[in-house]
């Protein structure tokens, strides 16, 4: 497990400032670049920006934001965590990241997905009836654009194209492509089917009940001939210097995100103990850096991942232990990782 990768992601939640108030979105982006800067300095190896468009969220662009990364930063890879493919345009999604990756000197990638959330749809003016035709043809046509040759392609969701040059094209030819899946086993196949690499979102219970979507992706792509890449997962978390201070900095925050959303799509409120039992075996890496690399380690050698992306803010969690938490992930929490998966 010495080649394992290790990310962080955000959305851009908008923190709390050290007054105990809101900070403005513009000021939450600009802490998301900071943080990305602190974790290329500590050898973090990627950061993954979601695309969002909702209030709690500071981040609807992920690769503006890469941009900006990308000039303050040398070695951390800058993704997307993801763009919902299926309310932009393939064409305009392949030239943003492009021009990331000219920018960073070849570290952009992008993860593509169909977001778990609807709020984007009728923004840019699409149907949610049409919610898994538009990423079928929208991937089909990504796909054919990471050939950076001409394009001819023909569908039903945009305008076609006929032997098209797209332009910027990356300096090394290959852009670095995923697909983020958060639990449907069609959407496993048709990434194995394309041949690109696969990032589990798992955000609840055991993470080792993932494993059967794992042998699903190496089994498709072996029946499509296409490649198998060492999968990636993401699951959320918060590190602090012990377990105790980790929970009490982070429940009460995480409740107020999860009960707002939960609510719109018909959870009941999260409970303590429910948030506990998460902690102590579901997929929330919550915890002293001990804690949380145990946690992790655990989850790796069960699921033989090859990339652990931790989702380090949720909710509106103060700026200063926001900072913290990245800094323990890549000074204490990755060493320890390592060390344990090598004993």
């Amino acid at each position: 497990m010495s080649d394992l990768l290790f990310g962080l992601d955000t959305f851009g939640d908008i923190p709390e400032g050290d007054n105990g108030e809101l900070v403005p979105a513009a000021a939450a982006i600009r802490q998301v670049v900071e943080e990305a800067v602190l974790a290329d300095q500590l050898g973090v190896d990627a950061i993954a920006l979601g695309e969002h468009h909702r209030p709690e969220y500071s981040i609807s662009t992920p690769e503006t934001v890469l941009a900006g990364i990308a000039s303050k930063t040398e070695r951390i890879k800058l993704g997307s965590g993801v763009t919902v493919l299926s309310s932009d345009d393939p064409v305009r999604v392949f030239q943003r990241f492009s021009t990331v990756d000219a920018l960073s000197n070849g570290r952009a990638e992008v993860i593509l997905g169909r977001g778990s959330f609807t709020e984007s749809f009728p923004l840019f003016g699409y149907d949610l009836k049409d919610y898994d035709v538009l990423f079928e043809e929208k991937l089909q046509l990504f796909v054919r654009l990471l050939d950076e040759k001409p394009v001819s392609w023909e569908g039903t969701t945009r305008a076609a194209l006929d032997n098209a040059e797209v332009y910027p094209k990356t300096e090394s030819g290959h852009l670095n492509t995923w697909v983020g899946v958060g639990g449907s086993p069609q959407s496993v196949v048709r990434t194995a089917y394309y041949g690109l690499p696969l990032m589990l979102a798992i955000i609840g219970g055991a993470p080792d009940r993932f494993a059967p979507y794992l042998d699903l992706y190496k089994k498709a792509a072996e029946q499509f001939g296409t490649v198998a890449h060492p999968v990636g997962m993401h699951s959320p978390g918060f590190i602090a210097d012990t377990d105790e201070e980790a929970k009490e900095v982070f429940y009460p925050r995480y409740k107020v995100m999860r009960d707002r959303i939960g609510a719109l799509r018909g959870w009941p409120p999260i409970k303590r103990e429910e948030f506990d039992a998460e902690v102590a075996h579901g997929s929330m890496y919550v915890g002293s850096p001990e804690t949380v690399a145990r946690r992790i380690a655990g989850a790796v050698q069960k699921l033989g991942v090859g990339r652990f992306d931790l989702i380090y803010s949720a909710g509106p969690v103060p700026v200063s232990a926001r900072m913290k938490a990245v800094e323990l992930y890549g000074t204490k929490v990755i060493p320890m990782v390592r060390d344990i998966l090598a004993g």
